[in-house]
């Protein structure tokens, strides 16, 4: 199989795949013309070198040639690591290191980022750079001069796609995708995202998100319906605007961005939308009350994980219940486990909280390959039941309602912080002794990072100190990584193994 042939060649060619609106104007493509220029584009990969199985990064922004170089990676038989343009030259050399890209695809726009992190590589692992250029790939296609690259054959379980986690306790990890990633997303592109045939599909995720990857693009073509792309910075009254003019059916946004919306005065949605869909943390009542009283839609939420796919959604033919996550994907085992010291009659009772667990992962047709291993560059497959370290409990009808997680990633607009890449960056500042990073609640995103922080001997706490953390945090990591609230501290809470205890610091400690 091949992940572009999956995408492209069961659509008519004539059809719309892609809406796209960037500081060019707004320009819309084909099945044909995206078939044509990813083709065009795979062809120069061969030429330089690239084939089956080399793994080949991208930085871009919601533009169409992250489309193009995502199916061309696909057309050649690469493994394809999207990236977020947002990310520092740490944060990519961290990623080139453990996957060894052969080549870069990127906007000329992340070129000084990209060529600091490689140069801090070893010359014989360099990649190559390639920045797409869209005029020359249709100059190309209209020639015709070059020879078509035939699509790569791979089985259903070789890789094809790398995104990388949050990063609890430890860096992020390298999460690896099989082929048969792309097909398996049909599940939820039918019973979550619900794209359909010929009408337009907003999934507004920036690439380098698991659910980027996914619903950007792959679900609504899964779906035969085109793609909206706008590559911009989220303005609420701007995406309100685009919603007017481009009329979408589907509209899926990170749930800190409904919040922002839900406070506009003049929230009024156009009737083209049938469908709102999110995921990544919960929403308030306020807000959904808020949408659905500027719509008359409620919004579909679900659950997920960048190692599994999407998991849970409202069933289908029903209205979504607010503030639930709906009910296991059709044929995916997922459960809920209770702790073992839980009476059976308590874990039997309705709203019990227990862990969501994959019971059994063959039932999930997204499941990854394994995290990669650097040493081997081979995935490390997972064995066994999946615990996904998130809670959650349901109601007598079945439907999820998502409580917390067991570990410490930070969910802030729509975002999955990991604590450990705050801290690290923290106690590189020579005022830093210590520190730690928990969410801290907050109205419109969810939460924010909250540092912790324990000085050095000779220095003292100020809001001088506290502004200049925050910069050094945004200026060595992406930013929406930073800490918005610092607090100073004499000692961390910590277990008698010298743990720190974040769960007493997320109380206010």
């Amino acid at each position: 199989m091949n992940c572009a042939s999956e995408l492209l060649d069961a659509q008519e060619p004539s059809a719309l795949a892609l809406v796209c609106r960037d500081d060019r104007g707004r320009t819309e493509f084909t099945f044909a013309e995206v078939a044509a220029l990813s083709g065009a584009l795979a062809v120069e990969l061969d030429a330089a070198g690239i084939g089956p199985g080399d793994v080949v990064l991208t930085l871009f922004g919601n533009r169409v040639e992250w489309a193009l170089s995502m199916v061309a990676v696909f057309h050649a038989g690469g493994v394809v690591l999207p990236c977020l343009e947002q990310l520092r030259p740490k944060d990519l050399l961290q990623r080139m290191e453990a996957t060894r890209p052969r080549a870069v695809l990127a906007d000329p726009r992340n070129r000084a980022s990209l060529d600091e992190a490689i140069a801090l590589l070893p010359s014989g692992r360099r990649p190559i750079v390639i920045e797409p250029d869209l005029v020359a790939l249709q100059s190309a296609v209209t020639r015709g001069d070059q020879a078509p690259l035939p699509r790569a054959d791979a089985g259903p379980e070789a890789p094809a796609l790398i995104t990388f986690t949050s990063g609890t306790s430890g860096p992020p990890k390298a999460v690896v995708h099989a082929q048969r990633y792309v097909t398996g997303q049909r599940l939820q592109a039918t019973h979550w995202f619900g794209a359909q045939p010929g009408r337009l599909a907003w999934c507004t995720a920036a690439p380098g998100w698991s659910k980027s990857a996914r619903n950007v693009f792959i679900a609504p073509w899964l779906r035969g319906a085109p793609a909206l792309l706008h590559d911009a910075r989220f303005d609420p009254r701007e995406r309100l605007a685009v919603l007017h003019e481009e009329r979408p059916h589907v509209l899926c946004m990170a749930p800190t961005e409904y919040r922002i919306m839900s406070l506009l005065p003049e929230l009024a949605l156009p009737d083209s939308l049938e469908r709102l869909v999110a995921a990544g943390e919960a929403l308030d009542p306020a807000v959904l009350a808020a949408w659905h009283e500027a719509s008359g839609l409620w919004v579909r939420d679900g659950f997920g994980q960048t190692e599994t796919g999407q998991l849970t959604a409202p069933p289908d033919g029903t209205d979504p219940l607010p503030g639930s996550m709906g009910r296991p994907l059709p044929g995916v085992a997922l459960a809920l486990e209770f702790p073992a010291d839980m009476a059976e009659d308590d874990a039997d009772e309705v709203g019990a909280v227990g862990e969501l667990v994959i019971t059994d992962p063959s039932t999930v047709p997204t499941f990854f390959l394994g995290y990669l291993n650097p040493e081997s560059g081979a995935p490390v497959a997972h064995d066994g039941p999946w615990r996904t370290g998130d809670r959650a409990w349901q109601n007598a009808a079945g439907d999820l309602f998502f409580v917390g997680r067991t570990d410490d990633v930070i969910a802030s607009s729509g975002y999955r912080i990991g604590p450990f890449e705050v801290e690290s960056v923290l106690v590189e500042h020579p005022a830093v002794a210590e520190a730690a990073a928990v969410a801290a609640p907050d109205p419109d995103r969810g939460s924010v990072v909250r540092a912790v922080v324990v000085l050095r001997d000779g220095f003292s706490p100020s809001s001088e100190l506290a502004t200049e953390l925050q910069a050094h945090v945004r200026e060595r990591t992406a930013p929406y990584k930073y800490p918005r609230i610092v607090d100073f501290v004499e000692a961390l809470p910590k277990t008698a193994s010298g743990k720190v205890r974040r769960a007493l610091l997320r109380d206010g400690g």
